[in-house]
């Protein structure tokens, strides 16, 4: 069933343990998504950012979508449909209409006092219908090299005087490849842990070594987002097929090649998350 993601954030938090985010482009990422985390019995969050409703064709096609495979798969698990970065109230508020769960205001590019502001208003509007909202402090770049690491003092602001559900601040990691080694400032991940309740989002999973997620999960991080390491397992073993195949030309054969890859990337990603994956 879809639900918000606080009550599955906050027994994550107290057990230890952190819930995916999975993204989906399309019907069937969501499928695939969702077929594998129900085999493993796992709750778990679908993203989806707001390129991904426009190419999906707006927000009630993705509420559709994600209604209709979770009665016509017959999953049982608990679904969490998130807005993924959405960059305005306006966003956020159309997908709450239409029944998204949970969404991401993202005021990253905004002062600490006006991002403050903004998130506080999609809060005042999210919690009137149970939605919950998970909030972005320090720019999460796509550049290991420009990297904005959130500092204490305006983590301890933010959560203080805004009422979010879960917080993704910027601790070192990045969206996309990485260039370089990351290096995840797991100190202001304890002190945040140590003085908040407050879930800790981080972004950018792909990537980071098993050792490292396993560290800030301890260290407190509760939800940890994958999009770029499914995309990579499709479209290798896509690419692979079509050229195994050069006459090849239905587009269900061609998407589904790629349906064993996501699957395996999504098990491999709960049982890490839960801690039974080295």
């Amino acid at each position: 069933m879809l639900i918000n993601s606080i009550a599955l954030l906050n027994k994550a938090k107290i057990k230890g343990y952190a819930i995916p985010q999975f993204n989906i482009n399309n019907m069937e990422w969501a499928k695939y998504i969702l077929e594998a985390s129900n085999e493993c019995q796992t709750d778990i969050i679908l993203g989806v950012s707001e390129s991904a409703i426009k190419y999906m064709g707006g927000v009630n096609t993705v509420v559709g979508i994600i209604k209709g495979l979770i009665k016509d798969l017959h999953i049982t698990i608990n679904v969490v449909l998130h807005l993924d970065h959405g960059k305005s109230f306006n966003i956020c508020k159309e997908c709450i209409d239409a029944g998204f769960t949970s969404v991401m205001i993202d005021a990253s590019h905004m002062e600490l006092d006006k991002n403050i502001s903004l998130t506080n208003e999609v809060c005042n509007y999210a919690h009137q219908f149970n939605i919950s909202v998970e909030g972005e402090l320090g720019a999460i770049n796509t550049n290991i090299h420009s990297l904005n690491i959130t500092n204490y003092e305006d983590i301890t602001t933010y959560l203080k005087e805004t009422s979010v559900d879960a917080l993704a601040p910027a601790l070192g990691s990045v969206h996309g490849l990485y260039k370089e080694i990351p290096n995840l400032d797991f100190d202001t991940m304890e002190r945040v842990k140590n003085n908040f309740f407050t879930p800790l989002v981080l972004h950018g999973g792909t990537g980071i070594s098993n050792k490292d997620i396993k560290k800030a999960i301890k260290s407190g991080i509760t939800k940890i987002n994958f999009n770029t390491e499914l995309q990579i397992a499709w479209s290798t073993d896509v690419k692979k097929y079509i050229n195994n195949n050069p006459n090849i030309y239905d587009p269900r054969t061609i998407i589904s090649a790629g349906e064993k890859a996501i699957k395996e990337v999504v098990i491999q990603k709960i049982k890490l998350l839960k801690g039974e994956y080295e």
